[in-house]
């Protein structure tokens, strides 16, 4: 059986990129492409698409879930 090979191209230049078992900064073809794309999350150059909350939707905040209620107020549950 013959092994398909598949060309990998880093995401940030576009040069080859070794495999996994190659390179310890895949997908990247380096470290330089590696903390380039870093930089880039934590500098929110990269954003996920999401849609804005609605009232009375369910909101992630310190480690506990809120209510927020019409008039934008967050309520905890069970106080």
């Amino acid at each position: 059986m013959i092994a398909a090979v598949v060309k990998r191209t880093c995401p940030i230049c576009r040069r080859s990129a070794a495999s996994r078992d190659e390179n310890p900064y895949f997908p990247f073809c380096s470290e330089r492409c590696k903390l380039v794309d870093l930089g880039n999350w934590l500098g929110e150059a990269y954003r996920v698409p999401a849609e804005p909350l609605g009232d009375g939707e369910l909101q992630v905040g310190d480690g506990e879930l809120s209510v927020r209620d019409d008039d934008g107020d967050d309520r905890s549950g069970g106080e």
